[in-house]
């Protein structure tokens, strides 16, 4: 049985609440679980304590047994210290969009030619 760390969804439409817990990789994400292992409330403030709440204990244990944490509960874990923090890159992230990518191309090609124009004027 492969475990996962993850969040399963409560709350009604447009308040979410999530419950952090052990459950078997094959079932849904609100479905059947293990453990319930804590909670996170994405509706508080960042810098609230209550925001994310986990036993941190059973959460070690599960990752002993072979749990693998999903990448928000990783994220939180590495919060609070349990995991060590993980490089991450996405290069294609901070790439712009076409439309931005064309629209700097028009503004470099417009800029050239206003220089041109510039260094003609100065010469004659």
């Amino acid at each position: 049985m492969a475990i996962k760390i993850r969040l399963a969804r409560g709350g009604s439409k447009k308040r979410p609440h999530y419950a952090i817990v052990a459950s078997d990789s094959r079932m849904p994400r609100d479905g059947r679980f293990v453990e319930k292992l804590g909670t996170y409330n994405p509706l508080l403030a960042k810098d609230d304590e209550r925001r994310v709440v986990m036993d941190i204990e059973r959460v070690q244990y599960w990752l002993g047994q072979g749990a693998q944490p999903t990448d928000r509960v990783a994220r939180f874990l590495e919060s609070a210290g349990v995991t060590e923090k993980k490089t991450r890159n996405n290069p294609n992230k901070a790439k712009p969009g076409k439309a931005a990518q064309e629209r700097a191309e028009a503004r470099a090609a417009k800029a050239a030619e206003a220089a041109e124009a510039s260094e003609e004027a100065s010469a004659e």
